[in-house]
């Protein structure tokens, strides 16, 4: 990409700033999902009665977390479009260690009853919001700093640390059940993964105040070409109204329901379901997660040559056929840990199908004046109503309909399924090679 004009010397390399972006992705997944992994301690010390229905209150407090992630992506969509990617990304960071900080001080029932999990519950909106804001900056961000020809590759970093922040959750929280002991952590210790945030935060704050503005939206900047109000005009129009739907339908809330079944729902169906030993459990999905994790790299690289959308349709439709003959592998293998591993790998490769290359294809989708809120809408809804709603829906289902275990899957292969005719028909050019300055943006210097 050649230099633009007035741009610093000494501007940051490409690796640096998608392992800066990538970096403080990566703690925000790890802050968002550690309540995910702990839900049964919420439900434990923030409810009373019996813990089967207290379970079930801690993953719909779970769910909120996602509902509001829509907000969260209007708002600061809005301000990333309107004031820069860089500090509006900032700013969700930092909400996001905050809000994660304050979980791991917060009284439990026994002292302030029904007070602690209202307050539970305002805490994983501020996180929701946050991360409405987080995903859309980082992946707009890498996006523009990214050669035409390159952009799956480059963006799909920044889809890894969803992964690697469940990864890394599973790593701290290991360590500490394992180094407290169970009574211990029972008692205090789930609050220590979620205080150690605060120091994961001001790193990675530290590292991306080192990052200028995206290059793109400099030069919109410059030209004096950015919206003057990009809500208006993402959700005053009827044809970007279009574009966000068919992301929706046909791209993020299958992508969202196939991410977090394979991995969430995995993760709790083994854990209460199956009732597997949290160590056994913990490992199986670390270990099928890490070695699953450079397929989403591998599938973005590949969206560069043969097209984003037909790998993203092929996952869709390998999760409707496969994931019950895989779940009920999981219960025939409960007792065979490297079976279970390749099990939950298998899901994690279709995970790695559908996300790898789903940044790019969003930023590509729409123009870059409003490419923030436009995509973080559908991107958020997709994933935080449809897809987050996976391990509260599908439990509730398994728990009213007890003589079908794996009644909950139908949940995610019907939305998986729709995503396969969607995305079938209802767009039928690829976005691969898309320079992503539309005719009303300009041309970018540089770029043919």
């Amino acid at each position: 990409m050649a230099a633009i004009a007035g741009a610093t010397p000494r501007a940051p390399k490409l690796s640096f700033i998608t392992a800066a972006s990538s970096c403080g992705t990566v703690i925000e997944w790890y802050d968002f999902y550690l309540y995910g992994v702990l839900a049964g301690f919420f439900g434990t010390h923030f409810f009373p009665g019996d813990m089967k229905q207290g379970l079930l209150y801690s993953l719909g407090i779970f769910w909120t977390g996602f509902v509001f992630r829509p907000f969260g992506a209007v708002v600061f969509g809005h301000l990333g479009d309107l004031v820069g990617r860089k500090y509006t990304f900032m700013l969700t960071l930092i909400l996001m260690g905050l809000a994660t900080f304050l979980v791991g001080c917060l009284p439990t029932y026994d002292s302030i009853g029904w007070l602690a999990p209202a307050l539970l519950v305002g805490l994983r909106i501020v996180q929701g919001l946050a991360l409405g804001g987080q995903y859309g900056g980082a992946a707009t961000y890498v996006a523009e700093h990214a050669p035409d020809g390159k952009r799956g590759f480059y963006t799909s970093w920044i889809q890894t640390t969803a992964t690697m922040g469940i990864v890394l959750a599973l790593a701290v929280i290991l360590a500490f059940r394992i180094g407290l002991g169970d009574q211990a952590f029972n008692a205090y210790g789930w609050r220590f993964p979620f205080l150690l945030s605060a120091a994961l935060v001001i790193l990675s704050a530290y590292i991306r105040l080192k990052l200028d503005e995206s290059p793109v939206f400099a030069r919109l900047k410059e030209q004096g070409k950015t919206s003057s109000n990009p809500a208006r005009e993402t959700y005053g129009s009827s044809r970007n109204w279009a574009l966000m739907l068919i992301a929706l339908f046909g791209f993020t809330a299958p992508e969202g329901v196939v991410w977090y079944t394979g991995q969430f729902y995995a993760l709790a169906y083994m854990q209460n379901t199956l009732m597997l030993p949290y160590v056994t459990v913990y490992i199986v999905m670390g270990v099928a997660l890490v070695l699953g994790a450079p397929f989403f790299v591998f599938w973005g690289w590949l969206s560069d040559r043969i097209g984003r959308r037909r790998i993203m349709t092929a996952g869709f439709l390998l999760a409707v056929v496969s994931y019950w003959p895989v779940f009920t592998g999981l219960g025939a293998e409960r007792d065979n840990p490297a079976m279970l591993c390749l099990l939950v790998w298998y899901m994690v490769i279709l995970v790695t199908m559908v996300y790898g290359p789903i940044a790019a294809f969003l930023v590509e989708l729409f123009p870059a004046r409003i490419r923030y809120s436009s995509l973080s809408l559908p991107y958020h809804v997709g994933n935080g109503v449809f897809g987050g709603g996976v391990p509260f829906i599908a439990t509730l289902l398994a728990a009213t309909f007890t003589g079908i275990p794996l009644i909950g899957l139908l949940y995610p292969m019907t939305i998986a399924g729709i995503g396969v005719i969607v995305s079938t028909f209802g767009i039928r050019h690829e976005t691969k090679d898309t320079r992503i300055w539309d005719e009303a943006d300009g041309a970018l210097p540089g770029r043919a």
